[in-house]
């Protein structure tokens, strides 16, 4: 008898096999969800993981196929390059003839960066990928100074602004690009209150409205993002920078960063999940309650503010040791924790309009959503990577309301006649049993699209790429329609509705 067979057979499994939970569901649109919302993030990580560079085939003077062809599969809506490097990013030192790129020191993650890829390459990845580029700028350097003339001022990038966007612009067409790569999502720095080196509010207050005016000076029509995390245990940011500086503003952002374990005697600290893995399932459950805790102050400062600029988590990811590398990761047991963030980040799209649950593609760090083999090889998705490819995939347009029992996460939206569920089930034993009906109206037909191991320890690497994909299969009443959810599964639902 396997996993599933003894927990079917249990009382437990019997009594809500002959009692199905409910999932009602509330049609009425709420919200557009954002064409934003699923964002990746790409950053030149040095020595510590080969990212950027490992990404590049130098063989083929391109981006590595498996690579492309995998992101591609991801989808996201978004990818933005920065972060901490951007505090030393000069871009002109990667746009041009590649010959005369120089390379430049990786302040923060080590070793030396080609700027093989420099702005034409980075666009064409997003374009091939069908993704929008989001570049962050260097925005003094965030405060921090790292080398003899590595800040960037407001002048440096507003240049930036007008060698992607403006159709004359000189110097790109010298470089061979006629064409304007037509950028529209900029962020303003990367993490300007972490620490006591960095800019003041009222410093980065005075600098966000100068390199505000100075990008739109070049393209009116760009879209910037600034910084409203808070430093330390203080107040968030977004409040004072909004009602100072809001009216050069599309987008507040905070970074998801040190989702760390809270309990003394965690058991997400290095392998000792192993010998206890439900104690770890149900702990990563727990983080997600902060996930939504800071998501739920920065929607308050905005509506108490009356401030009409959306979300922005730029970056995220689950912080446990050892450092980007624990291989909890690499397991479907983290899957209670992306599914749930990742649900989150939907049911409050009202204001959340771009959000990211991992680093992007790199070669060892566990805490991206693309892993790469190398020198050469397959790219494939961590659990991370496999539930952000099937959310996005079958995903409405409009937020709807949904009431579901305690034990599934769902997220809800809406596309015409067509409603999406994005269901986790947070048992990490058993199965949940629920009906679903939608609120005037009865449903014509529905699928499924489900990740659901039989051993929840189950791990993706490049001798199994795809042992996350989804499995497909129908409702086959829906006149009845009803669906069992497998312990810690996570799926989609489509389902066709007319009107009553």
């Amino acid at each position: 008898m396997n996993r599933r067979e003894f927990l079917a057979a249990t009382p437990a499994a019997a009594v809500a096999a002959a009692q199905p939970a409910a999932i009602t569901i509330d049609p009425k649109p709420l919200f557009d969800i954002s064409p934003y919302l699923y964002m990746q993030f790409m950053e030149p990580l040095g020595i510590t993981d080969g990212s950027v560079e490992a990404a590049w085939d130098y063989d083929t003077d391109d981006w590595r196929k498996d690579l492309i062809e995998t992101v591609k599969d991801l989808a996201p809506d978004v990818i933005r390059w920065g972060g901490l490097f951007s505090r030393y990013y000069k871009w002109r030192e990667g746009v041009g003839p590649v010959a005369s790129r120089r390379p430049m020191r990786n302040y923060v993650w080590g070793g030396l960066e080609t700027n093989r890829v420099g702005t034409h390459e980075f666009v064409d990845f997003c374009r091939r990928t069908g993704a929008e580029p989001l570049y962050c700028v260097n925005f003094l350097g965030d405060g921090v100074h790292y080398g003899e003339g590595r800040t960037g001022d407001a002048e440096e990038a507003a240049g930036w602004v007008s060698y992607a966007n403006d159709p004359d612009n000189p110097e790109r067409k010298r470089h061979g690009v006629s064409r304007p790569y037509g950028i529209k999502l900029w962020q303003l720095g990367n993490e300007t209150s972490y620490g006591r080196q960095h800019f003041t509010l009222e410093e980065t207050i005075t600098h966000t409205i100068s390199f505000a005016k100075a990008m739109r000076a070049r393209d009116p029509s760009i879209q910037l993002i600034g910084w409203g995390d808070r430093e330390g245990r203080g107040e968030l940011w977004a409040g004072e920078l909004l009602k100072r500086a809001g009216e050069h503003l599309d987008y507040v952002a905070i970074h998801m960063m040190g989702m760390s374990p809270r309990r003394r005697d965690t058991v997400l600290r290095g392998i000792r999940y192993q010998k206890d893995p439900q104690a770890a399932w149900e702990e990563l459950l727990e983080l997600t309650t902060v996930v939504e805790k800071r998501v739920v102050e920065l929607e308050q400062v905005l509506t108490a503010g009356r401030f009409s600029q959306g979300i922005a988590i730029t970056e995220g990811h689950l912080s446990l040791q050892p450092h980007n590398a624990n291989p909890i990761l690499c397991e479907w047991l983290s899957a209670a924790y992306h599914a749930r963030s990742l649900n989150i980040y939907q049911r409050h799209g009202a204001k959340v309009k771009i959000a990211t649950a991992a680093d992007f593609a790199g070669t060892r760090w566990t805490v991206n959503a693309v892993m790469m083999q190398t020198p050469r090889g397959v790219s494939y998705l961590l659990p991370v990577g496999s539930i952000m490819r099937l959310f996005k995939r079958h995903n409405g347009k409009q937020g709807i309301a949904v009431q579901a029992p305690p034990d599934l996460d769902i997220a809800a939206s809406r596309t015409g006649d067509k409603i999406f569920l994005h269901v986790a089930n947070l048992r990490y034993r058993g199965s949940v049993q629920a009906a679903f009906s939608v609120a005037g109206m009865r449903i014509v037909s529905g699928r499924v699209f489900e990740i659901a191991p039989e051993d929840l320890r189950t791990a993706v690497s490049q001798d199994e790429p795809d042992v996350f994909a989804p499995r497909e299969r129908a409702i086959s009443n829906p006149q009845a329609a009803a669906w069992q959810f497998p312990a810690g599964s996570v799926s989609a639902v489509e389902l066709e509705v007319a009107p009553l």
